[in-house]
Order: structure tokens, then sequence, then C-alpha cells
């Protein structure tokens, strides 16, 4: 098996960046593999410090292959950093697993990733694979469902890995911007496996946020295309504590007493196809309000019927 590199973003959270790291390093798999890390530079005169602090833990990990660090000059911002960064690395190394300073990992992490990206490698359908499944408290999987992994349209952007073929198929311009802003049919049918999809590429759209995983998510959609997903999380995120970039202050996502070891005995499935009975309960996790605030409607009418008159 052909162990994929692991990149690793950093930013400004030191306390996240030592239990991302720490956890990383006590893989199994982790002395043989390499090790990429990008240190973003600071976007203002409030965050070197503590950048600074996290490029001084970053040039004492140890424990891998190799350890090849990028400590950019620059503030490039979360998604030109994440996209720069996985592009050049995956060019050289044809797969990829990608993770940022928010994670903490079992010890069969990379054991997964790498097995997963072998076995799904020819399977044109998965465009990724990740490490993360939500909490049963958000997603209830029936326990009839009795395999290891389970396939959704939509992806994660938490400890995941992809290929240099599948990469190449995202549109990082999005082009299509003005026919998702005009196509109500198209924003429906994109919602379909999160209500709130939409609603972040709005966001991204107009600036509000700076979001890679809106693009690689719409790369999924456009190529129908899926992604492989543990029934038994193998990470934890530890980042909605109101210190990350895109997200801020809230626990259902967290593992709260943490993830336990357990051996690992992983069957991958063959056949593609998406499980009823669990794509009931992902949809759950993302579904809205339907108390929204009329506040928040005449908001979204302004919105679309501003970029009609651009378009």
């Amino acid at each position: 098996m052909i162990l994929a590199p692991v990149v690793f973003f950093v930013y400004n959270r030191p306390w996240h960046t030592k239990q991302t790291s720490d956890s990383l390093s006590r893989n199994k798999l982790a002395s043989q593999t390499d090790l990429f890390i990008f240190s973003d530079g600071p976007r203002n005169s409030d965050a070197v410090k503590e950048v600074e602090t996290v490029r001084e833990q970053i040039r004492n990990i140890s424990g891998f292959k190799d350890i090849k660090i990028t400590e950019r000059k620059e503030n490039l911002g979360l998604a030109n950093s994440i996209i720069s960064g996985v592009t050049d690395v995956i060019n050289r190394y044809g797969r990829i697993i990608v993770i940022e300073d928010d994670m903490v990992f079992k010890t069969d992490f990379l054991r997964f990733m790498n097995e997963a990206l072998e076995f799904y490698e020819s399977e044109k359908k998965v465009f990724s694979v990740t490490g993360y499944n939500y909490p049963e408290e958000l997603m209830d999987i029936p326990e009839s469902y009795n395999h290891d992994i389970y396939f959704y349209p939509r992806c994660s952007s938490w400890g995941w890995g992809t290929w240099k073929d599948r990469w190449a198929k995202a549109d990082w311009e999005f082009k299509d911007a003005d026919e998702f802003l005009k196509n109500k049919k198209l924003r429906k049918k994109y919602a379909e496996t999160g209500e709130d999809k939409a609603d972040m590429m709005l966001a991204h759209i107009e600036g509000k946020i700076d979001s890679w995983a809106t693009r690689w998510e719409y790369a999924h959609f456009v190529n129908n295309a899926y992604s492989v997903y543990p029934v038994k999380s193998f990470l934890n995120n530890i980042g909605f504590d109101g210190t990350g970039i895109n997200c801020g202050f809230d626990k259902k996502y967290h593992y709260q007493d943490g993830l336990k070891e357990s051996e690992y005995n992983i069957r991958f499935l063959s056949k593609i196809e998406l499980d009823k009975n669990i794509s009931r309960e992902f949809g759950k996790i993302f579904k809205k309000d339907r108390f929204a605030t009329i506040k928040t409607i005449i908001k979204k009418i302004i919105f679309y019927d501003r970029w009609r008159k651009r378009a």
C-alpha cells in the first residue's frame, strides 16, 4: 500500500495545533508518513504573536518519516492556503490526506484513510474519503446496518483525503456562480444533501466567508460523486469553540467524552449505493429550522434580486 502524505494547515491556534499534532504523531503509521505543514502568514498585527507561537510548535514536531514546513510571509487566507497547498502536494504524490488544526485523532486514523484511498482509487464515483462521522446524538446509525463504512454525496472537510484526478475536477473560480444564483431548481437540488449548503455557497459568493470547502462540495455535486464515511469516527473535531475562521461556538459536532480506541477491523464495500436510513439520518443534521425569521427571508430576496440585476 502506498502511504499518502499528510498535509497539515495551521494558523494561530497554539492549543488546538498541539492537540492535533500530538494525536497524529501517535498514529501507528506516523513514522512511515511524510508530513507537509503549511503555516499561513498573519492577517493583521494582532495575529503575529500567536502565528509565531504556532510556528515554534510545528518546528518541534517529530515522529514522522519526513517533515517539510512552509511558512507563508503573506496571509493567503484559509481558502487560498488550502487550495494552493493541496494542489502543490497532490500533483507530486497523486493522493493526499488533509487535516487542519482542530482535530484529535484515534491511532488508526492514518490506517483507515490510507486503506480507503487505496481501495477506492479506481472507483471514479468516489471523490473523497473522510475519517470523521457525526456523534450519535446527531446521527443515529440503525442497528440493522452491519457495515463499517457508508457512502453519501456530501463530502466532509474534517480529516479527508482525495486523489489528483478528482481534485483536478474542482472549479476554484466557480464559473457557475451566476447560473447557481439564477437557477432555483439547481439550488434546490444542491440543497438535498444539506439545507445549509446553498446558504454557504451564497455567503462565499458574496465574500462573507473564505471557503474552499463549498467549491469542493460543488465538485462532488456536479460530478454526481460520493464520499466515504466510517460508521465509527476516527477523529474528534475540537474547533467549534469560537476560535475558527468560518465557525462559531457549537459543540454538537464534538464528541463530549472523547473517542475511545477500539480494535481495527474495517471492511470496505465495493458496491456504491446509498442506504436510505443513513441518508435520512444524515439529512436531519443539516435540516433548517422552519421558523426562520422574516428578516432572514427578506435579506435573501434582496440578495437574489441584486444578483439578477447584475446578470
